[in-house]
């Protein structure tokens, strides 16, 4: 792949998410769609716009538009439209969450929809390829269609829920998209390649308004169209990835989905609702020992770029070697979740989070 078909549908998308996110800001001003703290967010400023996803997809799409140019990669027009309607289907949910707000019944009816619309058109699990014996195994289809809705609405809501910090999802939702993009480009995927750069290119256009303090924020509509493409992206790699598929893109989405799995079982365990927010999370932990709101974000993004890693490189392990190293990663996991405090999941585990709150108004005023 020549350096201008990579440069330049990045560059692109990110210059129009840049001229369109001031636009985007003075938008959400003008219709009141700005930031009413909850209880998952860490600092208590009003009045930040919200709506910041529209600038993303707005760049994305230029970016797709250009890179399918350059590159001409051999794609359905179905497996496009497909992406092209979940993401628009997702995108309008967004937008209504946040101007109006939903309840979780009417988002996780909108999630259902686009990702039945994305694996319809072809973004699926479709096999299982043992990590040992290579052997590849053909999935009934009641189960590619239960794994793929699981997949894709669980990483949408996964990067979601790590919309907690200025710059938070943002930033690690753009490694990750890097780890995918090496993946892909080392499979010869060059559709998935296409969308990866226009994506990376529309998060890094928008990450210098988003940092703390953030001007603007993505809202939900940017934090589920992003996990939404995220989810997409790396189920195009899976297609083609055939050396312990399952786990590649798992290692690769690793911080997400472990802070999203760690927030279900510790409300499961304390009897509350699994989908209430609560200020528990690891960013949430990482405030409370101490860190500033940008340190913690540092932090963040960190530990995502190690599992991206981690995850580029398990694609030329092999054999017992990968099975090795993946009892490795996850010891190593586990001692690094035990540190923050995050494991146990009883009383004793959980961190106030009311200081990491006070701090980062303090920060902040």
């Amino acid at each position: 792949m020549e350096v201008l078909g990579i440069a330049t549908p990045l560059l692109v998308a990110g210059v129009a998410t840049a001229l369109l996110t001031p636009v985007v800001r003075r938008l959400a001003e003008s219709l009141g769609v700005i930031d009413r703290p909850s209880e998952r967010s860490v600092a208590h400023r009003v009045g930040i716009p919200l709506l910041g996803g529209l600038a993303v997809a707005g760049g994305f799409s230029i970016g797709l538009f250009v890179a399918l140019r350059i590159e001409e990669p051999p794609v359905a027009s179905s497996h496009l439209m497909g992406m092209l309607l979940g993401g628009a289907i997702i995108l309008m949910l967004g937008v209504w969450d946040d101007r109006y707000g939903l309840g979780a019944t009417a988002k996780f009816t909108g999630q259902l929809t686009a990702a039945v619309v994305a694996i319809a058109s072809g973004f699926q699990m479709g096999h299982f390829t043992e990590p040992i014996s290579h052997v590849s195994f053909m999935l009934p289809t009641p189960v590619v269609w239960i794994t793929s809705v699981l997949w894709i609405v669980g990483i949408t809501n996964a990067v979601n829920l790590i919309d907690g910090l200025d710059g938070l999802a943002t930033g690690v939702s753009a490694i990750i998209c890097v780890a995918l993009i090496v993946i892909l480009a080392q499979a010869g995927e060059l559709f998935g390649f296409c969308i990866g750069l226009a994506l990376l290119g529309s998060l890094l256009g928008f990450l210098p308004f988003n940092f703390p303090p953030a001007r603007i924020f993505l809202g939900d509509t940017g934090a589920l169209f992003t996990g939404y493409m995220l989810a997409l992206l790396s189920l195009e790699g899976y297609r083609q990835v055939t050396v312990i598929t399952f786990v590649v893109p798992l290692l690769a989405l690793a911080v997400p989905i472990i802070d999203t799995g760690l927030s279900i079982l510790r409300r499961a365990r304390t009897g509350r609702n699994p989908f209430r927010a609560d200020q528990l999370h690891i960013h949430h932990r990482l405030l409370a020992r101490g860190a500033s709101a940008r340190g913690a974000v540092l932090q963040f993004y960190f530990f995502t770029a190690c599992f991206a890693l981690i995850a580029v490189s398990f694609t030329d392990l092999h054999g017992y070697v990968a099975a090795a190293c993946l009892v490795v990663v996850l010891l190593l996991t586990l001692r690094l979740l035990s540190n923050l405090g995050v494991l146990p999941f009883g009383a004793d585990g959980i961190a106030d989070p009311e200081p990491a709150a006070a701090q980062v108004e303090e920060e902040e005023s």
